[in-house]
Parts: structure tokens; sequence; C-alpha cells
């Protein structure tokens, strides 16, 4: 084994380099997880992971990657046999598309050319053909690690909503939550994913779901249950 003098520095899109700071956190003495400081403690960083998000609504976190907060926007909001509409804008849009295929979920793909974001007029053109209302949820990568491409979220939230199709709106926000502006309340998101990683700056190890109301309301409903990520304590 050879050994690197000097502090290694990671030159990739993730994980990040986490800062000292948080390094020095990391390292105090832990805590009783059962106890009323842990509790305390996980109430206040719930709280203050709302600003982070723009929301007002609830953040879920998981002990997990970026990947299991795909997977639980997809198993808590829609059920087996759903019809789901993903643009491919890059490498992830299309991982999140296969994903959403192998759980029971029907896929509309929006083929694109990895170099611009998803088209707000292709969406609303999808959205406003399929006049069964078949289409459960829109999937859109707010921006693309594989390319740096990032897509128009409120615009396409504002092309949705001139449609009057009630689908959801579910966004991945891996690679830009804290590092480009995003608001998931005042766009109108459903379900914002993100994981620690990135621009977060923390090590790998969480995921998180910001969730609308109406996102909550489905998944009552939903019957894709197959997986560990379920938001049912909310």
């Amino acid at each position: 084994m050879t050994f690197q003098s000097g502090r290694h520095f990671l030159q990739i899109p993730g994980p990040t380099n986490v800062p000292d700071q948080v390094l020095r956190a990391i390292s105090a003495p832990t805590i009783d997880h059962r106890g009323p400081e842990f509790a305390a403690l996980t109430s206040e960083l719930l709280d203050a992971l709302k600003p982070v998000f723009g929301t007002s609504g609830p953040v879920i976190v998981f002990p997990g990657s970026g990947t299991g907060a795909w997977e639980a926007a997809l198993v808590n909001t829609l059920s087996t046999g759903d019809r789901v509409l993903h643009v491919e804008t890059g490498h992830f849009a299309t991982l999140w598309q296969q994903m959403a295929a192998g759980l029971g979920l029907l896929v509309d793909f929006v083929p694109g050319d990895w170099r611009h974001g998803a088209s707000p007029e292709a969406i609303a053109d999808h959205l406003a053909a399929d006049s069964a209302r078949t289409i459960k949820a829109v999937c859109v990568v707010h921006n693309e690690t594989s390319t740096g491409v990032t897509s128009r979220i409120s615009e396409i939230r504002q092309a949705m909503d001139a449609t009057g199709h009630p689908a959801l709106l579910l966004v991945d926000t891996i690679s830009s939550l804290g590092s480009i502006d995003y608001r998931h309340d005042e766009w109108g998101v459903d379900v914002t994913i993100a994981g620690s990683q990135k621009g977060l700056m923390l090590p790998p190890g969480l995921g998180f779901n910001a969730v609308s109301e109406k996102a909550l309301a489905a998944s009552r409903t939903a019957r894709l249950r197959t997986s560990y990520w379920d938001w049912q304590p909310y």
C-alpha cells in the first residue's frame, strides 16, 4: 500500500470535500440516540433543513444515498402501473427512469440531447395530450451531474399549471441543492430529492425528501411500497 503526503483532495463531482468545521463536528462524542439530547438535536436539524430547500413543509431524512431518495419519492407517491413522465437530460435522468420502470411504473421517456435542460414546452405538450389524466408524476433532474446542464424548474411548473394537469412534480436536486438557487414551495415542487454528499458538503450517507401537502395526500393511497424508504411516520 502506498501513502500520499498531505491531505487527499477529491476533484470529482461528488462526494465533495467536507469543510474542516463539519469534520470537527463529526468528531464530537457519541450521544444516546434514544435520549432527550438526541431528540432535541433532531428536531432542531429538521427545522433548520427547511430553509435550505425553500420550504415550510416537512423534510424527511433517510440513511441512504441519493438513489434511496429517488426510490422514496417514487414508492411513496405512486402505485404499480401508474404512468410517469421522465425527461432525458443526462446520465442520472436515464438511471432514474430505469429505476421507475423496474418498480413497475409505466415510463414515458422524453428524449433529449444532454446539452439542454428539460423543456417546459415538451412537458406541457405531453400533459396536454394526456386527456385521460393517466400521467401521475413528472420527474425532472434540476442539475445533471454528468453534464452540468440545469433545468428551469419554475418554468416547468408554470407550463404544467397552464395545462391544468394534476400530475405531481418530482425534482432531483442531488447536485444542485446548496449550490444553485432552489425554491421548493415557491416553484410548486411536490417532492424534492437530495443527498448529503455534493452541494451540502457532507459525507455520503443521507438522502432527503422535501414533501408538499399534495405529495403527502398521494402517499396515503400509494401502492408501490416495495422498499425500506417509507414515509408512513408522516
